[in-house]
């Protein structure tokens, strides 16, 4: 399977019958699928069957938006008769009380209520029609969403292993780092004791081995630079088989991350740490492309 992103956009319209439709979606990161739909008064249905037409996306923050128009449809003009009836009442009324020319039908129909324009009545056929095409347009946008998705994905892809090589090959240069060495270690160790009492000569070689080797062994970072290869090699392994593997990536880079920092505090080396300072900017690297996978 190929990696998806999560984030794109896709944009489908179309008309069915008198009606003029388009649909705008997109998504961004999220913690699981969350679809948000938008769509006019009164196309209720078409929200619900679009809602079960997302099985091409896994995760993400979805926003989708449905604009429709109603096109060629001649507009009808109604009198309200209750309306008119209770104007020319009015009028009879008060028209026995002042003396005033009779009213004029451009005035009356100038009147508020009086004349209403509505629209022609929908026909249930078109109607059901156009909402077919309206969700078949939704599953078009989805599926190019979902392909926008994994274009992206690829690319992604292809950082994230480029993060890998360099975390591989900072973790060699710290395992060939010969600063880690007990022999090393030892020498420093000479160095520091004799800057400090200026009497080198007192000392017992013996227990400077001895000492030198408990640091070493404090220092090792070998199941350190093991493990950091264990998860490098699982990273690869979840990049090839693709699919919604953002979450177990994540979870890699923490681990990523655990590693590094125990390798800096165990550091006795100025080049060590170092390298361990590089290692945690690729891995944070690493960790902020995989928030964006599905």
């Amino acid at each position: 399977m190929a990696l998806s992103s999560m984030t794109g956009f896709a944009r489908t319209d179309g008309i069915a019958g008198a009606y003029a439709w388009g649909w705008e979606i997109k998504s961004v990161n999220g913690k699981s699928l969350e679809l948000r739909l938008r769509v006019p008064p009164g196309w209720d249905a078409v929200e619900v069957a679009a809602r079960g037409a997302t099985k091409a996306i896994v995760r993400g923050n979805v926003f989708a938006s449905l604009t429709v128009k109603r096109e060629g449809a001649a507009p009808v003009v109604r009198v309200n008769e209750s309306v008119l009836n209770a104007v020319l009442a009015t009028m009879a009324k008060i028209g026995g009380r002042i003396a005033a020319e009779p009213p004029r039908l451009d005035g009356i129909l100038g009147i508020k209520g009086v004349i209403e324009v509505a629209e022609q009545d929908e026909d249930p056929e078109e109607r059901a029609a156009a909402e077919k095409a309206i969700v078949a347009g939704f599953e078009a946008a989805i599926s190019g969403l979902a392909a926008m998705r994994r274009h992206e994905g690829h690319a992604l892809g292809g950082i994230l292993g480029q993060r890998l090589d360099e975390i591989e090959k900072l973790a060699a240069r710290a395992d060939a780092e010969p600063g880690r060495r007990p022999e090393a270690i030892k020498a420093r160790l000479a160095e520091q004791i004799a800057l400090l009492l200026d009497k080198p000569g007192r000392f017992d070689p013996d227990r400077l081995h001895q000492e030198a080797l408990l640091l070493a062994s404090k220092a090792d970072i070998r199941e350190e630079l093991d493990r950091i290869a264990a998860h490098v090699g699982q990273a690869r392994k979840l990049l090839r088989e693709g699919g919604a593997v953002g979450r177990r990536l994540d979870f890699l880079a923490q681990e990523f991350n655990r590693e590094v920092n125990t390798l800096c505090s165990k550091s006795n080396d100025v080049e060590l740490t170092t390298i361990g300072l590089e290692l945690k900017t690729v891995v944070e690297q690493f960790r902020e492309q995989v928030q964006n996978l599905e």
